[in-house]
């Protein structure tokens, strides 16, 4: 009986197997991907479309073929049940033993054996070649590190950098260290060890949390506030108190004599008294500005006004963070897709390259096709590795946008269609003058400019203060010096002439308003111009979407063609090479337009901005 392995490499049955993705990600593959990992792992390579392309081998035997397929067909509709459990880590057997299998059944050669000495000598060395690249690759693999959650085991606890008790939600161990002046030292703290996929949704969330520009314009706004604060001080009185404490030396005099001297003459005397004290004086004084010509208040709202520029600031940031998140995450998405691409064309040419040795061998193939097929696989595996240099670089950029843990990086899911955008352009423009912050931001800074104008002309207008007062004062040492006074009263201030100072600080800020108004123009149009272009980019990509589609289809049809009359003799190698790389180009155009897509649709939505996170619709296809 054949078993489940054999009918995944030689019959391409449906059969949907885990397989480990480029960067150690889980995802289903499909049946084709499934049976060329199988191959892969046995002989090195995918043998099954290169037993189907050489067609001189069936046109040796092609009666025996044509028994064998009803054999195995036969013995398909016995074992299907057993389909459905199939392990690809099973000990299931190996080529040469199926074939003998199918051999007992139909007694009739397999068309195999023919080539099995010229090829026994190629598969060996791949095999080796093949087990050295899997242990490589399993060395060389991150851990791939998930959210800790209620369904996850114990082994996998282990490897979350930090305790399940200390995770409040899903993303928490992706959060940096919260010291910011931190810095690695040891080439071990900056070593990934680890990948974490991440959707657009968590991305975004990651971005909002942990991005340090957006906390700087956080901390701008805690400012404003606290200059709001300082501002609406003013409506309050000023109370101080001040003291004095010295120490004093007094010296008295008496009246003054006349005093005979011993050598007959007189002097004046006069006793001397000389006393040291210490004297302390104690002020508190309350003063209120009862009238400041309009700048008292013209300040607070100026103030007020700067706190909701500095909100719109934060709306802005955000805004763009977001497209910018939205945009290294479709980069590191086309990288990974222009990996998989083109390790699907290399794999192609290799074994187009293995047909064209295989033919060289048996006489039916010249040097001059297998020197293009092996250029061929050279470029392919150049693109190979430039491709998965850029995504490493797109890792590494949207690692840095959400400021992740230096030991990790971030991979994405699978590329597809983020939505479709359910406005017509007209009426996108209209919402897009509602929602912008920036149209609101330059009406905002006209209206500061303009209260700011009245606090210079206040300086022009009188100034009424109120103040009462107390002080006392005493020396310790002496009696009756104790004395202690108050005053209440009012002080008035106006400034007749200064040179005309204040009224062109006034003239300044008037023309700072004016200034925001044809910035409020220019910022109109800009806004405009921002969702016409995203919205043309957009319709351009969805339509490149359906005709990419069929692209890639006709590219695959033509593909399979072109092996068909190589195999029939009426075509020639350069037309497979051709049709490789058309169907290759197909695949590039097709991510390029839904990540194009994608990109148009995040800039239609930074160009409209404040969008419910759910205003998207489905696609209809």
């Amino acid at each position: 009986m054949l078993s489940p392995w054999f009918m995944r490499r030689r019959l391409g049955l449906a059969i949907t197997l885990p397989a480990v993705g480029l960067l150690g990600v889980v995802a289903p593959v499909s049946a084709v991907e499934a049976r060329q990992a199988a191959d892969k792992a046995v002989t090195g390579r995918p043998v099954e479309r290169s037993l189907q392309r050489s067609g001189f081998i069936e046109s040796l035997t092609k009666p025996a073929i044509a028994e064998v397929r009803a054999a195995a067909a036969k013995q398909l509709r016995d074992i299907e049940p057993m389909l459905a459990q199939a392990d690809p880590a099973s000990d299931a057997p190996r080529p040469r033993q199926l074939m003998d299998l199918v051999s007992e059944a139909t007694d009739a050669p397999t068309p195999e054996e023919i080539v099995s000495e010229a090829v026994a000598s190629d598969e060996a060395s791949a095999d080796e070649s093949a087990t050295d690249e899997a242990d490589e690759a399993t060395e060389a693999a991150p851990p791939v590190l998930s959210a800790p959650s209620e369904s996850t085991s114990n082994a996998d606890n282990a490897d979350v950098p930090i305790p399940d008790e200390r995770v409040l939600d899903d993303l928490q161990f992706l959060d940096p260290a919260p010291n910011p002046l931190l810095i690695q030292t040891q080439p071990e703290e900056v070593e990934i060890i680890g990948t974490q996929p991440l959707n657009l949704e968590e991305a975004l969330a990651l971005s909002y949390r942990n991005n340090p520009d957006l906390q700087v314009v956080l901390l701008e706004l805690e400012r404003s506030e606290a200059a709001l604060r300082e501002a609406q001080a003013a409506n309050f009185p000023t109370l101080s108190i001040n003291g004095t404490v010295q120490g004093q030396n007094t010296t008295s005099s008496g009246d003054t004599q006349l005093v005979p001297t011993p050598d007959g003459g007189f002097t004046f005397e006069s006793e001397t008294a000389e006393e040291v004290g210490f004297f302390y004086s104690t002020q508190a004084e309350l003063v209120y500005n009862l009238f400041s010509s309009g700048r008292r208040s013209a300040s607070i709202s100026a103030a007020a006004e700067q706190v909701q520029l500095a909100l719109l600031e934060v709306e802005r940031r955000r805004e763009e963070l977001r497209l910018a998140t939205a945009n290294e995450f479709y980069d590191l998405q086309a990288a990974i897709e222009s990996i998989r691409i083109s390790q699907a064309f290399l794999n192609e040419a290799e074994r187009n390259l293995q047909d064209t040795t295989l033919r060289e061998q048996v006489g039916v193939g010249t040097r001059f096709d297998v020197l293009r097929a092996e250029v061929q696989v050279a470029n392919a595996r150049q693109d190979v590795v430039n491709a998965e240099r850029s995504r490493q670089v797109a890792q590494r950029s949207l690692a840095r946008r959400l400021n992740v843990p230096p030991s990790l990086t971030i991979t994405t899911v699978p590329v597809d269609i983020a939505g479709n955008w359910p406005l017509s352009l007209e009426e996108s423009i209209v919402l897009a003058y509602q929602n912008r912050a920036e149209l609101e931001q330059q009406l905002t800074q006209r209206d500061v400019n303009e209260l700011l104008q009245r606090v210079e002309l206040a300086a022009l207008g009188p100034q009424v203060n109120l103040f009462a007062n107390y002080s006392i004062s005493d020396f310790f040492n002496q009696e009756d010096r104790f004395s202690d006074n108050y005053a209440l009263g009012a002080r008035v201030s106006w400034t007749i002439f200064e040179g005309g100072a204040a009224q062109a600080r006034a003239r300044q800020r008037e023309l700072d308003a004016e200034i925001a108004e044809r910035n409020f123009e220019e910022t109109r149009n800009t806004v405009r111009l921002g969702v016409e272009s995203a919205y043309y980019n957009l319709q351009a990509n969805q339509t490149n979407i359906g005709t990419a589609r069929l692209a890639v289809t006709q590219a695959q049809e033509a593909l399979d063609l072109a092996i068909l009359r190589f195999d029939a003799g009426v075509g020639t190698q350069l037309d497979i090479l051709n049709a490789q790389s058309e169907l290759t180009n197909a695949e590039v155009n097709l991510v390029q337009a839904i990540v194009g897509y994608n990109r148009s649709l995040a800039e239609l939505e930074r160009a409209v901005s404040n969008l419910p996170e759910s205003y998207y619709e489905a696609l209809p296809y």
